[in-house]
Formats: C-alpha cells, structure tokens, sequence
C-alpha cells in the first residue's frame, strides 16, 4: 500500500499521550510510519503487535525489526516477546483502540484537513458513496473514494489514481496513511464507506467526519456480531458524536430508531413517504417513475426547496442512494444542483450494473448478499421485466450462515427460474453451502429451483434459459474479479463470464433456447 511522501518524524514520545512512555530505549526514537503487519513494515515505522483471533502479533515483533521497525505497540500479553527485539516497547491494555488515534498523528492528522464524509449501513453503502463522489466532482472537488470496489484519487481535471481494495474499511494504519497520501495529491474531500466490522474494531479512530450517513439494516455479519442488537449497536458508533452532520434514512425500523437516538442531531431522508413521529423527513422523494434509460425520475424535497431529479440505476431503492447522497452532499457545502447532476449520470461498478452484449433479453449483476439486498434487487427488476425472471444466485463461505436460507427464500419466491451455485466458498464444502440456501426455498417453489455448482455453468444455463423479455440477474459477488475456493483464489468476473455465455448463444439476435 502506497505511503505518504512527506511523513516527517515524529518521536515515540510525542505519542505517550496515548501510550504512555516506553517500558523500555529510548523515548526519542523517531517514528516514520505505523504498521500491524510485519511483511508491510518500512524502515522507521511503529509494529502495532495485536493479540489476535488464532495468533498474537508479538509473535512477528522480531520479523518486524529485522525489516526496520523502531519500535513496537503491544498489550501486556505481547510485552515479553516485543521486549525481546530489544527495541522500545509502549504497552497499553486496548492497543487496537488507540491505534486509530496513533496513525493519524504519525501521518499528520490528515483526517482534520480534509473533509470525509463516512457511509454506514447493510446495503448501499458503495452506491451512496459513488453518488457521494460523483457530486463531488460535479461541484468542482478533488475527490478521495475508499470502499469495497476500491480506493481512488480523481483530481479536478478528471484524472484517476486507483487501487483495488483488500476489504470495505482498511485498517487504521493503511487507512491514514491513504487519507495522508490523498492529501498529498490535491484531494480536498473524501467519502468512505465504513462497515460495522470497522467501528467495532476501532479502525476509524482518529477520524473526525464532517457528515456520517446511514442506509439501513438488516440480517448480516451476525457471525462476528452474534445477534441483530449487537450489529445495530456497531453500525450506530459512527453516530456518537463523531461527526459534525448526522444524516439517517428513516425508511427502515432501524434508521427511525437511530434519528430518534439522535434527535433533534439527526437530518432524515425518506423516499417511501415515511413520517417519525408525525414529521415528513426533512429530505424526501415523490413522484418516482420510470426513466428510459432504466432508471428513475423523480421529485427531491429538500430544506431549502424542490427539484426535478433523476438517477441512472434502476430500483426504488436507488431513488433512496440517491436522496441519502444529496442530503450528503448538502451537509458538506455542495450545492443541490451540483449534487443532483452528478447523482444523475453515475453508474456503479457491479451494482445494477446492465450487460449489453446483443441479446434480447436483459442481464444485470449485483452485488446482493444479504436476504433484504436479494429481495430488493429482484422487486426491482421484477417491475421492469415483461417476461420471465431468471436468477443465479451463491452464498459466501465462512460468513454468517443464518442468512442463507433467508437468501434462498427471497430469491425462490420472486424468481421464475433460480440457479442456485457457488459464490464464494471459501474454507467449506460447496456443496454443503449450496444445501443451505436451498434449505430456505419454500416447497411450493421448489420446481423453479435448480442446483448447478460451477459458476459459470450456473451462468451459462440462465442464459440458456432467456427468451425475449426476460431478464436476467446473476448475484452475490458483483464487482469482484476472483472466486476464492479453499484457499485458492481464482480469475472470476460475473460481468465477464455473462458477457462471453450471452456471446456463446447460438445468435443474440434471435430468441435464446428456452
């Protein structure tokens, strides 16, 4: 991961606010960077050795200061070992939750320069932030872009720096040295998506946001959280004061309970009509339609106003994305008509996204990985479909299992035809993951529900399948470019393979086999 330029060296103890004096060398020492993985440490950096779920980073502490590190954050489990590579040791009890806080000060607290505006939420994080980011651009801003698809620089002449990303939120060390680096290259505002997984681990520590929004929330990563009370609790950390502007989708029983939380701090957003506590929220969508380019039109009511809006992405839920956005956007300065005509004009990658390669029938991918996105996605397309609906559809291995079944449900009663196969496997047994999700299709759907393990045969039968008028919705992975099956990860693009079966149809230009 790329580091900032013009790091200047701190000393470890302009850090002892946070963790105290070293136990043992020299206060002195000059930090340069901060890493918690020993094969990515640089010369001059602080190894943050973490006590971890199957190993503790002490173990690595001397891996870590044969590549140059000067120093090592540990707790009182790791103290032995860091103390071994003879270098300075600072000890605390919770070295994950000061993390944050240490990396923006070794990288010069870029997050205080710079505006970042931080999404959270089940699903729609991407789309809002690309609508976020869009906007932006619209309004004449250099942009900073960190998420799920990628982290991405674009200047104001429209020039583009990118990196594909390892995970949604990077952790605090990578994640202020990009905010650093953005800085560096002219970047004055941000938007990022920030997963529940982040908030709880601390790797947005250090971050003053200047607007946090919320999507909304369903059934998902209840692995790692254990119940659907403890992921609302994580989610509503990035609310708790965190941020000067608090914007919250109301359409949802979570977000109507967390502006309640909030109160009066709270600006709301609803595209369904939903009133909190007798009150239209204060950003609203009506009159939705149908666009010819397949997406909606629309109404935007907002404080100071209304205006026509559109958004190219099909689905009522887009229409929420794109409110959510404005309302974003307006809590950072930007100007509605500015917001609005880059809401307009974006697409985002693997997110509704249409394949076009000739046939007569439609093929989208989409991200849906959870049983609400899944439900939503196809509700959509269902209103757009003259024909029949047609599914591929994988759950992810060693990710919460209790919402496999509910994804089969939702994607059985709203198909015409549901393929089920593999997304990602991961660790387990395929088959066994497969079994799940057909666990949770109803017996009165069970005659439109085929298995077929391998993905792109997966792919291949639904275009087999579509006829004139269908349309056809491969889910579960949209962007990602590789299949990971133990261990092992493996070219594999959705939008791709369609692409090359749709090409492999006998003729795209007559009706495909039925």
């Amino acid at each position: 991961m790329p580091r900032p330029a013009g790091t200047r060296p701190l000393a470890l103890s302009a850090l002892a606010d946070l963790v105290g004096d070293p136990v043992q060398g020299d206060p002195g020492t000059a930090v340069r960077g901060v890493t918690l993985a020993s094969p990515e440490v640089r010369p001059g950096d602080l190894y943050a050795a973490l006590p971890g779920a199957r190993t503790h980073g002490a173990r690595f502490a001397a891996d870590a200061a044969a590549r140059g590190a000067v120093a090592v954050l540990t707790d009182p489990g790791g103290r032995d070992q860091a103390a071994a590579t003879g270098l300075p040791v600072c000890v605390v009890d919770d070295p994950r939750g000061v993390l944050g806080a240490v990396a923006a000060r070794v990288y010069g607290e870029p997050a205080r320069r710079l505006p970042v505006v931080g999404i959270t939420g089940t699903n729609g994080k991407t789309t809002t932030s690309y609508l976020v980011e869009a906007g932006l651009a619209a309004a004449g801003r250099a942009t900073g872009l960190i998420g799920t698809v990628q982290s991405r620089t674009r200047g104001r002449d429209g020039r583009e720096a990118a990196l594909p990303s390892v995970r949604t939120t990077p952790e605090a060390p990578v994640l202020h040295a990009l905010l650093a680096g953005m800085l560096e290259s002219g970047v004055d505002t941000v938007v990022m998506e920030v997963s529940s997984h982040a908030l709880v681990q601390g790797r947005v520590g250090g971050v003053p946001f200047a607007a946090a929004g919320f999507t909304n929330l369903s059934q998902d990563h209840l692995d790692f959280h254990g119940d659907l009370e403890s992921y609302f609790r994580a989610k509503a950390l990035l609310f708790d004061g965190r941020a000067a502007r608090e914007v919250v989708v109301v359409d949802d029983e979570h977000g109507r309970r967390l502006a309640r939380e909030l109160g009066g701090r709270a600006v709301t957003v609803s595209a369904e009509g939903t009133l909190l506590d007798g009150r239209p929220a204060d950003w609203t969508a009506t009159g939705v339609a149908a666009a010819p380019d397949g997406g909606s039109a629309f109404t935007l009511t907002g404080p100071g106003g209304t205006w026509p809006a559109r958004v190219r992405l099909p689905g009522r839920f887009n229409v929420t994305n794109a409110v959510l956005a404005v309302a974003l956007l307006d809590a950072v300065g930007v100007p509605v008509a500015a917001a609005l005509e880059g809401v307009a004009g974006t697409v985002v990658p693997g997110r509704m996204e249409p394949v076009d390669a000739g046939q007569p029938f439609t093929a989208v991918v989409d991200y849906a990985h959870t049983p609400d996105a899944v439900a939503t996605a196809l509700d959509a397309l269902r209103g757009a479909t003259r024909g029949r609906l047609i599914t591929v559809l994988g759950c992810g291995g060693d990710r919460d299992p209790g919402k496999r079944p509910a994804m089969g449900a939702a994607a059985a009663t709203r198909s015409d035809h549901l393929v089920v196969t593999d997304d990602n496997p991961r660790s387990e047994d395929p088959a066994a993951v497969r079994a799940a999700v057909l666990a949770g299709v109803p017996a009165d759907r069970r005659h439109v529900v085929e298995e077929v393990g391998d993905r792109r045969a997966a792919i291949a039968r639904a275009v087999a399948l579509a006829g004139p008028g269908d349309t056809v919705l491969i889910a579960g992975k949209g962007h990602e470019t590789g299949q990971e099956v133990a261990g092992t990860v493996t070219p594999f693009d959705d939008r791709t393979v369609l692409r090359e079966e749709i090409a492999a149809l006998p003729s795209t230009a007559g009706a495909a086999p039925r």
